[in-house]
């Protein structure tokens, strides 16, 4: 196969198939509605003629007063009901045929291009000619035309020397009772013939789906590019991350020398807590795990911050709390014991040497979790909101 050939092996993606769409490039084939429309037509064609023989009748019944008074006026009621008898007997076929037209575009799909409408100069060029006269669609347009007149002559010939047969029995009937019975037997002709075109059209329609998905296949490389004009290329994406992520530990490291304290569980994690007065709760400035906790020890140690070693309450903190956040109600207690130790133990900038704080930190076993925290200061900013401002 050609698609094998350049390497392209892989099924189009739905962006290829969009595109290839706007460019007018879908499988389609007129004589899926042209069949079914013909169908539809004979379905209805026995309500059609029930409405057509109820006018006929009237009309038929006023012919004896025409008789009786031949006038122009006279004849020309009756001659100015036919145009209606006919419009009104050939409306359910029309509109039945009409929708069912536009159903069978709506399944395959329409999708108008004004680039399909533009001229191509490559279909001027001879040898391009003779490579359509002799390529595959060319051979599939000359054998769905055989089919075509073999299936179609096949259903002719099978059911209409069963209806003749069918009418020569009947013998000498009145001329009105022949009429509809050849009338009844043409539709079913028709009708047979017009199952056969639906059939051959469905093929055709498989037929050109198959030719279109064809040649929309792409190659890894092909898939690979669209993704990357449609997502970025994903090694700059990742270059770009992480700068924005070393930007952000940067500012974070720039908040420690400003903490109160540093927690840690003693080595894997660490927290940086500060904490002003009338400012609120305690807030996380930094925090980290492995070697982002021994930069943020590093830094402490080096601005004099106390370093304090608390396990649950380190753990507890780094789970529940993000950077630029208060702590939670629940370790109030916990973090002022903490902030209390240190205070004694000597001010800020005095002792960066502390362990362990001979106290016992109040952790509790169960905690929220993230959301019902967000959800919780979701609710209290709304409040804070609510409430009105006292004017002094």
């Amino acid at each position: 196969m050609a698609g094998d050939k350049d390497g392209k092996t892989e099924k189009p993606t739905p962006k290829k198939i969009k595109d290839a769409r706007k460019d007018g490039q879908f499988p389609r084939t007129q004589d899926l509605g042209t069949w079914a429309s013909i169908a539809a037509a004979i379905a209805v064609m026995p309500f059609s003629v029930d409405l057509t023989n109820e006018r006929l009748r009237v009309m038929l019944a006023r012919l004896p007063e025409v008789g009786r008074d031949p006038s122009l006026a006279q004849a020309f009621s009756v001659m100015n009901d036919i145009p209606m008898t006919v419009l009104i007997g050939a409306a359910p076929m029309c509109l039945a045929g009409v929708l069912t037209a536009f159903l069978s575009t709506a399944l395959q799909g329409f999708y108008p291009s004004a680039k399909a409408l533009q001229p191509k100069f490559s279909r001027m060029n001879p040898l391009q000619g003779v490579k359509r006269m002799f390529g595959p669609r060319a051979a599939w347009e000359a054998l769905k035309a055989l089919l075509k007149v073999v299936v179609l002559a096949a259903v002719v010939w099978v059911i209409g020397k069963d209806l003749v047969a069918q009418l020569i029995g009947q013998g000498v009937l009145p001329l009105m009772a022949t009429a509809e019975m050849a009338a009844e037997d043409i539709r079913k002709l028709v009708f047979a013939a017009a199952g056969a075109g639906l059939v051959l059209a469905l093929a055709d329609y498989a037929y050109q789906r198959y030719e279109v998905m064809k040649q929309l296949k792409m190659s890894p490389k092909d898939i690979k590019d669209e993704y990357k004009q449609q997502e970025g290329d994903p090694q700059l994406k990742g270059a770009i991350r992480q700068k924005q992520m070393a930007m952000s530990r940067n500012r974070m490291m720039a908040e420690i020398p400003n903490a109160n304290v540093v927690l840690t569980n003693p080595t894997h994690l660490a927290i940086a807590l500060k904490y002003e007065q009338g400012k609120g709760a305690p807030k996380v400035v930094a925090k980290g795990s492995d070697s982002v906790a021994a930069a943020i020890r590093e830094i402490a140690k080096e601005h004099r911050i106390p370093v304090v070693e608390d396990k649950p309450l380190a753990r507890a903190l780094f789970r529940v709390c993000e950077i630029g956040e208060e702590i939670p109600a629940e370790l109030y207690m916990a973090v002022a014991r903490i902030l209390a130790f240190v205070m004694q133990a000597g001010k800020p900038g005095r002792n960066a040497a502390i362990r362990k704080p001979h106290i016992k930190t109040p952790v509790p076993d169960v905690l929220p979790s993230r959301s019902q925290l967000n959800a919780r200061r979701r609710r209290e900013i709304s409040e804070a909101r609510k409430t009105p401002r006292r004017t002094v």
